[in-house]
């Protein structure tokens, strides 16, 4: 673990972030991605990747490796087939949690297969973000989880998506290999609100909607808050929305 840094709420505004477009894909990375590099914006805490994506019907990402990073994927809107060269594969959708744990290395690929569960045919976008956090080790055995947790997240709190802290044990939806993170999510209709936890680093992003952060006002869709050594802030709806926040202790060397 790190010492504890100078207190710091630092608000990230949507069109600030780097962007890919291509036929197939609109993506906005929140951190230093791809051919988006910036030594002064790698990582947040253990955070190396925010990115916003969005993927044509019929299309997505071909197989491609991961090695020593554990993957979140939180999906917004349509619906995500991901298979691996473990043997697994699933669909992923709206309320439903997964990490892959890259490991030793893992291929894998994400598409928009232009279908619903049922089997029905349709040809909207797949809306998702992925986010990336360093294992507490490298070299582990590769893995994935998937849980679904939509009724959770229907009370209109913080619910843990992801952690691997040892408080989350029993409450967790699914288990990263990173004992000094964990990701929440909430859904909040107008007027509610949650307290953010406390911790040397918090990463807060809106996907969709609007909310007011106390202390630093009005947060809209894709819009992003770094904390460091700060927390216990109010977030209140103001329209329908989703939050994403993850609570870290620790951060990335260097």
């Amino acid at each position: 673990m790190s010492a504890t840094p100078t207190p710091r709420v630092d608000v990230r505004r949507a069109d600030g972030r780097y962007r890919t477009d291509i036929a197939w894909l609109d993506s906005k990375h929140s951190f230093s991605f791809g051919s988006h590099w910036s030594p002064d914006n790698t990582h947040h805490g253990l955070l190396l990747v925010n990115n916003d994506d969005v993927v044509r019907a019929g299309t997505g990402f071909e197989t491609h490796p991961h090695r020593d990073m554990e993957i979140v994927t939180w999906v917004l809107a349509g619906s995500l087939v991901h298979q691996d060269s473990t043997g697994h594969s699933g669909v992923i959708y709206p309320g439903l949690a997964q990490r892959m744990s890259a490991g030793t290395g893992i291929l894998h690929s994400e598409k928009n297969d232009s279908w619903r569960l049922g089997g029905e045919r349709h040809t909207e976008p797949v809306h998702f973000v992925q986010m990336w956090v360093v294992p507490d080790e490298p070299g582990v055995t590769p893995g994935y989880e998937q849980l679904e947790i939509d009724d959770e997240l229907l009370a209109g709190g913080l619910v843990p998506v992801a952690s691997g802290m040892d408080r989350h044990a029993d409450a967790a939806a699914i288990r990263i290999r990173n004992r000094y993170a964990a990701l929440y999510a909430a859904r909040l209709q107008p007027g509610q609100s949650v307290q953010l936890p406390e911790a040397p680093y918090l990463h807060l992003f809106v996907p969709r909607g609007a909310v007011t952060l106390e202390g630093s006002g009005a947060l809209g869709t894709a819009d992003a808050v770094r904390f460091t050594a700060t927390g216990g802030q109010r977030v209140t709806a103001t329209e329908p929305a989703e939050i994403l926040v993850w609570e870290m202790h620790a951060t990335v060397a260097g």
